[in-house]
């Protein structure tokens, strides 16, 4: 699977940005995408996650200020965030899952290239 991932950029807070991710390639069926984030200085941590069935859950501190969506047709995973916050400051990274269309034992994790966001106050 490859991903392209797109968006970012720098913002004042309290601005929005949106980033989307798409997967490309054959033989494979995605199950979970997700958003990972690593500030300066930080380990990676989880933002958001959506299942291939739509199911969604988020970090606490981007809860009710992020929106993870996607597109199954299209293979796209996007994160709308609103109310930014200086602390929300970080590379972002796209991750999916996926199985081997032929053998769904195997799986496949991939990652997206980072996309930095910047919020400034």
């Amino acid at each position: 699977v490859q991903l392209q991932a797109s968006g970012g950029g720098s913002v004042q807070a309290g601005g929005s940005l949106r980033l989307s991710c798409t997967a490309s390639g054959s033989g494979f069926e995605i199950t979970d995408m997700s958003w990972y984030r690593q500030a300066p200085g930080k380990g990676h941590e989880l933002v958001a996650s959506i299942s291939s069935s739509g199911s969604s859950n988020y970090a606490d501190s981007v809860k009710g200020r992020f929106a993870i969506s996607r597109d199954n047709t299209k293979n796209t995973v996007d994160l709308q965030m609103n109310s930014l916050r200086p602390e929300d400051t970080a590379v972002y990274y796209c991750n999916v899952k996926s199985t081997d269309a032929r053998d769904y034992s195997v799986v496949y994790e991939d990652w997206g290239q980072g996309i930095l966001v910047t919020v400034s106050s």
